[in-house]
């Protein structure tokens, strides 16, 4: 009797094991397929940026309870002493392999997703009108295309906006893109935990005058801080429309 209990134990850890790491693969392929299905280069920039490491994250603790499901499948006597023991085992090593995890997510795996946000980001635009790639606009050039509120957006990097134009049409098309949505490798521990805390500005810019603004910088892994002086480009006012 205790013997078939035990072995419909195992049975069902095992199925549940099994179960787990069924849907973890199901949680990463099935991102993988919706991210292939977005065809415009600023939605993939922007989902990726919103789910990759979350999915990564979620598929990663499902597949960790299979793991320990899968370390209790095979259960052949069970003492007290012995449930105490492969409980706490298993407290321990799913904490311990959900910290690992949780840490290659957060301070190494930056590095690799920011390569791909970059290439996805500066990956020429093909035009609606022409079917051919655009030019990406210079900081100089983007200035008429943007409004008083955007190019303030961007003087205090809250927001940075890319211009693609379309040569043969005058065709024009602005992303948007967060200023400070992602770290940068700090100079200290060499994690990708670099971030500013926040900024002053110092002098602002007229329409005639460069402003100066100072970034506090933070590390979040190791703790280390920087300032860096930043010029802001002096305000250019949008031309307004002309009127009939």
């Amino acid at each position: 009797m205790v013997e078939s209990a035990y072995a419909s134990w195992n049975s069902l850890a095992l199925n549940i094991a099994y179960g787990c790491w069924a849907l973890g693969l199901l949680v990463v392929v099935g991102y993988i397929v919706r991210l292939s299905s977005i065809p415009d280069n600023k939605d993939k920039y922007d989902f990726i940026n919103r789910h990759e490491v979350k999915v990564l994250w979620y598929a990663s603790l499902i597949l960790i309870v299979g793991a320990c499901a899968f370390f209790n499948s095979n259960i052949l006597e069970l003492t007290t002493i012995m449930t105490f023991v492969r409980v706490f085992l298993t407290a321990m090593m799913g904490t311990i392999a959900a910290l690992i995890i949780q840490n290659l997510l957060k301070f190494y795996y930056p590095f690799f997703i920011e390569k791909r946000l970059k290439v996805l980001r500066y990956k020429p635009r093909i035009s609606p009108k022409t079917g051919k790639p655009m030019k990406l606009l210079s900081e100089e050039e983007e200035d008429v295309h943007l409004d008083e509120g955007m190019q303030a957006e961007e003087n205090v990097f809250s927001v940075d906006y890319d211009v693609w134009k379309d040569e043969e049409t005058g065709f024009i098309k602005i992303e948007k893109y967060a200023g400070h949505l992602h770290a940068i490798q700090c100079p200290e521990c060499n994690y990708q935990t670099f971030k500013v805390a926040r900024e002053e500005i110092l002098r602002a810019p007229t329409e005639t005058e460069e402003g100066e603004l100072l970034k506090h910088y933070q590390c979040s892994y190791c703790g280390y801080k920087a300032k860096k002086t930043v010029a802001l480009k002096p305000q250019v006012k949008a031309p307004e429309a002309a009127t009939a």
